[in-house]
């Protein structure tokens, strides 16, 4: 099995469900007492959250390059990133590395396509629906990418750090992503991207009338895919 490195921890709500589901996932596929071998590196968000603020995105990108390089010397042969507003600084950390860096948009847009979806809504948080560096990469894929209207985007961006990175699960917030994913829904998108690994917290399959593509499911499952790969 291959050692795993997990960038994780912002918040750490998303980097426990990555490595709930992939020793999970590890033990259904192996059996006994078997788990995934990891090494995780979790942070204190408030601090990656002020410079999200402050926009210093090369601030952040060299702090997730210095750590991930730790933790490929310390025997990680693939890295993940467990958030996808932090893949802004993908880049940086792809360029420190001599091992795979998996994606998250990449095993997001190859379980897309795979279901044969090509028209998606995309909700996360402002930095990843508005800016291009998780569209377009989506978009390179082939993929239609929607968004919510502005209003709806500050109202998910809230959830997210006001509730989901707190701990607090609200179900007014469900209903409120229910009502935005609806919309997208009815402009004419086939599938939902939750796009940020809180999301999963809130929104669930049966929540939708189209396929749901919960990214850090997808994400911590092709991390497995790749360890137990011979």
């Amino acid at each position: 099995m291959r050692t795993i490195g997990l960038l994780g921890g912002m918040s750490w709500e998303s980097s426990i469900a990555y490595e709930r589901i992939m020793n999970e996932e590890v033990r259904r596929r192996l059996g006994g007492m078997h788990a995934a071998d990891l090494l995780v590196r979790s942070y204190d968000f408030a601090e990656i959250e002020r410079l999200q603020a402050a926009g210093d995105w090369e601030g952040a990108g060299a702090r997730l390059a210095a750590d991930a390089r730790c933790l490929e010397a310390a025997g990680a042969e693939a890295i993940l990133l467990c958030t996808n507003t932090m893949h802004r600084v993908a880049p940086a950390i792809e360029a420190a590395l001599t091992v795979p860096f998996l994606h998250l948009a990449d095993t997001t847009a190859a379980a897309v396509t795979r279901a044969g979806v090509t028209s998606v809504g995309l909700l996360g948080t402002k930095f990843t629906m508005e800016a291009s560096f998780y569209r377009d990469r989506l978009a390179r894929r082939g993929l239609d990418v929607r968004i919510p209207s502005p209003d709806a985007r500050d109202h998910i961006h809230g959830i997210i750090y006001d509730e989901l990175v707190r701990g607090r699960v609200e179900p007014r917030s469900r209903a409120l992503l229910v009502d935005v994913a609806s919309t997208l829904i009815a402009n004419g998108a086939r599938g939902i991207i939750s796009g940020c690994t809180e999301l999963e917290l809130l929104l669930q399959p049966s929540d939708l009338s189209v396929p749901l593509f919960p990214t850090a499911r997808l994400h911590a499952l092709a991390a497995v895919d790749f360890a137990l790969r011979a």
